[in-house]
């Protein structure tokens, strides 16, 4: 997924232990998964941040992928309306927020259809572990 959206080559280990950990905790996120005849065919994961301002909790959306054969066939919004509906349900949870690659117009197009909103917030990080392809 990293490969194809950012040009970027992880290293499967890392990531291997980065799955581990969060299966590990739940206090770390939640996978959620789109299964058809048995086959992972979709999958995102969910990560939070405490916002003192909301006194509630933003779910991120992360690690957002399809498999290509079945994109453009509702996947990821199946995955979305389902954790939007548990986030509602939460009084701790305030938002649904995610970041998406400045490139990936063709996820935008898609965030957008789903009621996802650009925000006046630009992203700004410090990666200590950037792996390059």
């Amino acid at each position: 997924m990293a490969l194809e959206t950012e040009a970027r080559k992880l290293s499967p280990q890392r990531v291997l232990h980065g799955v581990r950990a969060l299966l590990a905790d739940a206090a770390k996120g939640r996978y959620f998964v789109a299964e058809c005849n048995g086959e992972v065919i979709g999958q995102t994961l969910i990560t939070y941040e405490w916002s003192d301002w909301r006194n509630g909790n933003f779910w991120w959306i992360q690690s957002v992928y399809v498999a290509p054969a079945h994109r453009g066939r509702g996947v990821f919004k199946a995955l979305h309306q389902h954790i939007h509906k548990l986030a509602r349900r939460q009084k701790n949870v305030c938002g649904l927020r995610l970041y998406v690659d400045n490139h990936n117009a063709q996820a935008k197009e898609v965030y957008a259809r789903l009621g996802l909103a650009r925000t006046d917030y630009e992203l700004w990080e410090e990666d200590f572990r950037r792996q390059t392809g």
